[in-house]
């Protein structure tokens, strides 16, 4: 039985049907939604590879501010279905950090949605989720 489940999050349609899956499948389960901010995104717009750091705390910030606005729209779209969740946001590379996050608090499943918004794996065939589906330590749904 499923008592655990996984849904990384982003700001993108297939997260939001990810969590509508989630508790529609496992309304009985703990239901955790996980945001991962990825440092590239905001070393990238800091221009570091120059060396200047002009801005990085702001942008940081920008970044994490986003982060608890898709934990609060992915809180919202589960009470919409009765469904309490929990959330988490944590700074990393996403793929790493969904799979080490499922191992690391006893996930039993993990959803996650086909396609998320992340860089450049956006316009590849769900580069995170395959990723995810392939190292995780526990059975993945990807939702289209």
């Amino acid at each position: 039985m499923t008592s655990h489940v996984l849904v990384p999050v982003d700001d993108s349609e297939q997260s939001t049907k990810a969590i509508e899956f989630a508790c529609r499948e496992y309304p009985e389960a703990q239901i955790t939604a996980l945001h991962v901010v990825d440092p590239g995104d905001f070393y990238g717009a800091t221009g570091i590879e120059g060396g200047t750091m002009a801005n990085y705390d702001q942008i940081r910030k920008h970044h994490e501010d986003l982060a608890e606005q898709v934990l609060e729209d992915a809180t919202e779209t589960a009470a919409t279905m009765d469904c309490d969740l929990e959330t988490e946001q944590v700074i990393g590379s996403v793929s790493r950090s969904i799979v080490d996050y499922a191992a690391d608090h006893d996930v039993d499943h993990v959803a996650i949605g086909s396609h998320g918004r992340t860089g450049a794996s956006r316009i590849l065939l769900g580069s995170v989720a395959e990723t995810v589906a392939r190292r995780s330590p526990v059975p993945v749904t990807i939702v289209r």
